[in-house]
């Protein structure tokens, strides 16, 4: 008998605590708050090798040519834009040995070759054919975001017959905007 009651009283308490526990609780009154962030943009650089080794070939009367990888060019873009682009160009001096005349920077070819990107770009190389001027190399469009574009280019010289034997010298100069 005692557990009856003690049954009764639960399912009672149940029956009169349940329509407070399974309604919703409306407020009495509710205000709202509008919440901003900002994002901000940072800025559009270029990084490239300090110095790079082409290695060496042996001076032939015909000419030759020289083929070597500068090493990793990378741009990064953190202005955080939507559709900016950038555009990266190259130049080279003239590879200039202690003595004796020079290779001229028309000599100098680049390829970009593969570009490997993070975040939101579309790159397009365009291999030149000489560097005597600043020369689009990479472009980057369509653009959402902070973004980042890494290529290895290889530089092609085209070293003219009967050259001195020595050490040249040159300086291949990357810019972007």
């Amino acid at each position: 008998m005692k557990n009856h009651k003690l049954n009764n009283l639960v399912l009672i308490t149940a029956i009169v605590l349940a329509p407070i526990v399974l309604s919703p609780i409306s407020p009495a009154d509710a205000s709202g708050t509008g919440v901003t962030l900002t994002i901000t943009g940072g800025s559009l650089s270029i990084s490239a090798p300090a110095s790079a080794d082409m290695g060496s070939i042996q001076s032939s009367a015909t000419g030759t040519n020289l083929d070597a990888d500068l090493g990793s060019v990378t741009v990064t873009d953190n202005r955080a834009a939507s559709s900016a682009g950038w555009i990266v160009a190259a130049i080279s001096t003239a590879f200039t040995p202690t003595s004796g005349p020079t290779i001229p920077a028309s000599a100098v070819s680049y390829s970009a070759g593969a570009i490997s990107v993070t975040g939101t770009v579309t790159c397009t190389a365009t291999n030149q054919p000489n560097l005597t001027g600043a020369v689009t190399v990479v472009t980057g469009s369509a653009i959402t975001g902070s973004n980042t574009a890494t290529w290895t280019p290889t530089l092609s010289v085209e070293i003219p017959g009967s050259r001195v034997a020595g050490v040249y010298t040159a300086i291949v100069t990357h810019s972007v905007l």
